[in-house]
């Protein structure tokens, strides 16, 4: 009997160790803004005005981007498909893959710089971050779940109604809560610091073939490929099919003339973050630049942009553009612990 007591009372210990380490009492001191305005971007879209980052919601928001408790089997998070070292996209998976390990219908996009964003998907079917997670969490293929039977789990937990205190003032956990927490985290996923951002910042230099692949992509790519983000934010038709099997941005807005066209995806962090293409079906970013040197399919909604057909680079100049996106990768976002699971 004495033993058993003692382990109950191990047990008890344990528990009350477990839930001072999920809520800790005191912020500890910022070091690094979890979310800052990198010099040269331009202003965010004001998605953030009504749900500034603070260190508890940002954690709350890590914590639910890593569990699985937001699926109706529990076995997917929102990090399983979207990953830190492939700038949390899903390496290597032309498509999503959701529980019982269902495949969804397009690639899933990169997470960063998010704030400047004023819609999200590839057809811009959210128009807001706070917004965004409903739909992959009730995405039949994807998470599955209905938001309340996410919130009865949430409820019944030992742990998140004391995060959610910490972050939002109350206990109370509700949709609204859970969905702004994710955003503070989302948002806090900042990718700036590049070699081709240390070059811009004069602490670093392009190689020759480095600076001859950007003199071509600010000649070749640069109009939907905008600096500093590397996107424009647009939706375009960038001559991948004559017919098209997903509508893309015409299933939101439901204009014939928005058929075939996707959100222009940021070319920051390309280099890990294939397959490309809203479907994944270009696996390797010399065959991205091949479709555009020799695959463009004219429809009737191509961009304006490539209505002239197939751009003229040469072998050579391919090499330097590739050079070039290769200093779009940023080491220190992929490997910054703020942002692991662990």
């Amino acid at each position: 009997m004495k033993v058993d007591l003692k382990y109950k009372l191990f047990l008890l210990l344990s528990f009350i160790v477990t839930i001072q380490a999920c809520v800790p009492d005191v912020e500890p001191p910022v070091t690094k803004p979890l979310f800052y305005q990198p010099d040269g971007f331009p202003p965010t879209s004001g998605q953030l005005v009504n749900n500034p980052v603070t260190y508890y919601g940002f954690s709350l928001g890590k914590k639910l981007f890593y569990d699985p408790i937001l699926s109706l089997d529990s076995t997917i998070s929102c990090g399983s498909c979207h990953q830190q070292f492939a700038a949390f996209a899903h390496l290597d998976h032309k498509l999503s893959h959701g529980i019982n390990d269902l495949e969804g219908t397009r690639n899933a996009p990169p997470l960063f710089n998010l704030a400047w964003h004023s819609n999200f998907f590839w057809d811009g079917g959210s128009s807001h971050i706070d917004m965004q997670p409903i739909g992959p969490i009730t995405n039949p293929v994807e998470m599955n779940e209905s938001l309340l039977n996410v919130l009865v789990k949430l409820r019944r937990s030992t742990y998140y109604p004391a995060l959610f205190k910490k972050a939002f003032g109350s206990d109370s956990i509700t949709t609204q809560a859970m969905t702004r927490a994710l955003a503070q985290f989302m948002s806090s996923l900042i990718s700036a610091n590049s070699k081709y951002d240390q070059v811009k910042t004069g602490t670093a230099t392009f190689t020759v073939d480095e600076q001859n692949g950007y003199t071509l992509f600010k000649s070749k790519c640069e109009s939907c490929h905008k600096e500093p983000l590397m996107t424009d934010l647009n939706f375009r038709n960038n001559g991948l099919d004559l017919h098209f099997a997903d509508a893309g941005r015409a299933r939101i807005t439901l204009q014939p003339s928005d058929s075939g066209k996707f959100k222009v995806p940021s070319l920051r962090n390309v280099a890990v973050t294939y397959p490309y293409m809203h479907d994944g079906r270009l696996n390797s970013l010399s065959k991205v630049i091949d479709h555009y040197r020799s695959g463009i399919i004219q429809s009737s909604t191509i961009d304006p942009l490539l209505t002239g057909g197939n751009m003229s680079i040469t072998d050579a100049e391919k090499q330097q553009l590739l050079l070039f996106l290769n200093t779009l990768t940023d080491p220190a976002f992929l490997n910054d612990k703020r942002f692991s699971e662990k």
